[in-house]
């Protein structure tokens, strides 16, 4: 207890100290503000209530907009005037472009235009602040002042790219983990007798609230479909769009079973069990991986406080004896 009222006596000096007499005030409420920033994100971003969306779902609101969520906007005039600066002019590159933001979900005319304006944006920002920063900080050396205007306006230029990257990644994880889920009732539409068409459709509609990022894709599918679209060349899009190899997979089935003239409900018997056997080795793979993860936390947050129970009051002993000598 002496060793643990010592340690909070110097670290209440250290403060008082550095901040003065309201340092532990100023300490605590620090610490506050803290908490509050680290909370707010939560907060302010905390999905929707799976029960929620159903109960939109059975109102019809969640028909509404998810064709809304669909619909493909046009582009805004405002940024149009400078298409020549906020586009790449290779055709390629520009392509390429858009189905990267597709994949993220942002599907407008003005896509690109609105993810380069927003870099140009953030960058220019982000390097103000670091402007900022430079002219009130006094004693900056040369090398540190061009580091503080050039960081931050770098980390405001990549930005969107981190940002749509993580929207790639984690609507390709939502895919991959409903997939398997939307193959069985597409299946159990199947054999129930509704075509393909009518099952991919069911599917979109039952799925929304637990997977939408895969319910939009089948709805896409399902609108190209009814404007009279051809079907290989719709699924071949889908699987395009999605780029993920269940998915590509899936597609090769149903383009080969109706080339073939097989059962599509055979083809969707077999490869719907594989995607379950997948899930199930997926799911075993994190387990195995878990033990490794947790090692270098245990080590962190376990390891030292116990060695300070176990060997604090021993060496505060030692150091009181040959203080005492």
């Amino acid at each position: 207890m002496d060793f643990i009222r010592n340690l909070l006596t110097q670290i209440n000096e250290a403060v008082t100290g550095a901040l003065g007499d309201l340092g532990p005030l100023i300490l605590v409420g620090g610490l506050g503000l803290l908490l509050v920033v680290v909370a707010l994100p939560a907060i302010l971003f905390r999905k929707k209530d799976p029960l929620d969306k159903l109960r939109e779902m059975q109102n019809g609101a969640g028909d509404k907009e998810s064709r809304r969520a669909l619909r493909i906007g046009g582009k805004d005039q405002r940024l149009d005037r400078f298409s020549q600066f906020l586009e790449p002019q290779d055709i390629d590159e520009l392509s390429q472009m858009r189905l990267t933001l597709i994949r993220a979900g942002y599907r407008s005319k003005g896509a690109v235009q609105t993810f380069h304006f927003a870099q140009f944006a953030l960058g220019l920002g982000f390097l103000a602040l670091g402007s900022i920063y430079v002219l009130v900080a006094p004693g900056l050396s040369a090398q540190a002042s061009i580091m503080s205007v050039l960081i931050p306006g770098a980390v405001g230029y990549y930005l969107p790219k981190y940002w749509v990257t993580k929207r790639v990644q984690t609507r390709a994880e939502e895919i991959t983990q409903g997939f398997p889920d939307a193959l069985d009732l597409m299946l159990v539409c199947v054999e129930a007798g509704q075509s393909l068409d009518q099952s991919i459709i069911r599917v979109a509609k039952e799925m929304r609230a637990a997977y939408p990022a895969l319910c939009e894709e089948f709805e896409m599918v399902a609108y190209e479909m009814k404007a009279g679209k051809d079907k290989t060349k719709v699924l071949r899009d889908m699987g395009e769009r999605v780029d993920i190899q269940d998915v590509n997979s899936f597609v090769t089935v149903l383009i080969q079973s109706a080339t073939f003239g097989t059962s599509v409900a055979e083809a969707l018997r077999v490869y719907a069990a594989e995607m379950r056997d997948k899930r199930v080795l997926r799911a075993e793979e994190k387990a195995n991986k878990l033990p490794t993860k947790l090692t270098l936390g245990t080590m962190m947050f376990c390891v030292p406080p116990l060695l300070i129970i176990l060997i604090g009051p021993s060496v505060y002993g030692i150091a009181q004896n040959l203080s005492g000598g």
